[in-house]
């Protein structure tokens, strides 16, 4: 594979596409967490093969598919799961739900760090549970856990901590000793442990993902890891993501919560088949996407520092989206500014963060370069 398969990939617009279509037409999105790329060849060509078959019917999760997941789990994060711990979703939205009604009661707590992933925020409200939102703390440039507001945000009531880890928006790729002072707090205060790691796969620094409870072997009995292959390999439209949840009481919990509202065993015909040709043999493409991101995030770096005055953004470890912090610029509305300038970001008013956009940079140069010059065009 060369970049050519990042420059140039299929156009999106007029397909449905929930992040090309949203705005009007000539608009450049960089709103919603999916990439313009194409999937890797090896999840293109098992599509074609399995839509050649021409039966599309209930599809239970093959062995095949979670040996796949352990396999990678293993090979990239040195996390020996067993198949039994993985419990699937169509996506990590309707999990965080789940996790919130199986692990608190009516009028019990859920801690969080903000600014957060939207469904984060929301999930709590939608299952009659109240939101602890923490802030983040910016110092000298880096984002960093808010360690002493946690620990005095801790109630009672509280008992469950959602962590986003790589963090949404922020982009920080939390370290080994951050990592422990959450499970610490975890351990102190008998919380459940609920890590989203949706972009675990997405780190663009040298500082190793480390999956929370393998920096915390003692967390089995409090935790559960969401992932999937969506962000990593581009595949939302899918729709399949996973629970790894080591603690047999709590998986019980958990399912038995789920199996009100769906049956885990099946999945979509297409995502199981996608899903296992990308843990399987999508690592070469990643590696190359990988060093295509970190191109395209020093570029948004480097125009942000010497283009967009009254703008700044910390750098992004993991993830493909930045977050800018536009309020410094005076502006009443600054994602209105700038689809007026014909370029969509996501507001950073939802993420519990006024004041600041989140840039999606997971697309071809050439888009990047045009969608930054019009951001221009809006602050200017």
């Amino acid at each position: 594979m060369t970049a050519s398969c990042f420059d140039a990939p299929p156009g999106r617009a007029g397909t449905a596409s929930y992040k090309w279509d949203k705005y009007p037409a000539g608009t450049l999105p960089f709103w919603v967490a999916d990439m313009d790329f194409a999937s890797p060849p090896a999840v293109i060509a098992a599509l074609k093969a399995r839509a050649a078959h021409g039966v599309y019917g209930y599809t239970r999760i093959p062995e095949s598919l979670t040996q796949a997941i352990c396999a990678h789990l293993a090979g990239r994060y040195r996390w020996q799961v067993d198949p039994e711990w993985l419990v699937f979703l169509p996506g990590i939205g309707p999990g965080l739900n789940l996790a919130c009604r199986a692990f608190t009661a009516d009028d019990e707590a859920v801690m969080t760090v903000t600014p957060v992933y939207p469904p984060i925020l929301g999930a709590p409200a939608r299952q009659g549970r109240r939101l602890q939102a923490v802030p983040a703390v910016l110092e000298n440039g880096r984002w960093r856990l808010p360690l002493e507001a946690l620990e005095a945000a801790v109630t009672p009531q509280t008992r469950l901590f959602i962590f986003c880890h790589p963090h949404n928006p922020l982009g920080r790729a939390w370290e080994r000793d951050e990592l422990k002072a959450v499970t610490d707090l975890c351990h102190r205060h008998d919380l459940v442990l609920c890590s989203d790691e949706i972009h675990a796969d997405l780190v663009l620094d040298a500082v190793p993902h480390v999956p929370a409870v393998v920096a915390d072997p003692a967390l089995v009995e409090r935790s559960i890891t969401f992932m999937a292959p969506s962000k990593t390999f581009n595949l939302p439209g899918l729709q399949i993501g996973f629970a790894v949840i080591p603690g047999a009481e709590l998986r019980r919990r958990f399912r038995a919560v789920a199996d009100t509202a769906m049956d885990l065993d099946l999945a979509g015909c297409f995502a199981v088949v996608g899903a296992e040709a990308a843990y399987r043999e999508g690592g070469e493409w990643l590696a190359e996407l990988l060093d295509y991101l970190r191109g395209n995030r020093d570029l948004v770096e480097r125009f942000v520092a010497a283009s967009l005055p009254g703008a700044t953004m910390t750098h992004v470890e993991a993830t493909y989206l930045a977050w800018l912090d536009v309020r410094g610029l005076g502006l009443a509305d600054p994602a209105r500014a700038c689809l007026e300038a014909g370029v969509a970001l996501s507001d950073g008013g939802s993420f519990d963060g006024p004041g600041y956009l989140r840039f999606n940079f997971a697309c071809p140069r050439s888009t990047l370069q045009e969608g930054l010059e019009r951001l221009q065009t809006a602050f200017g």
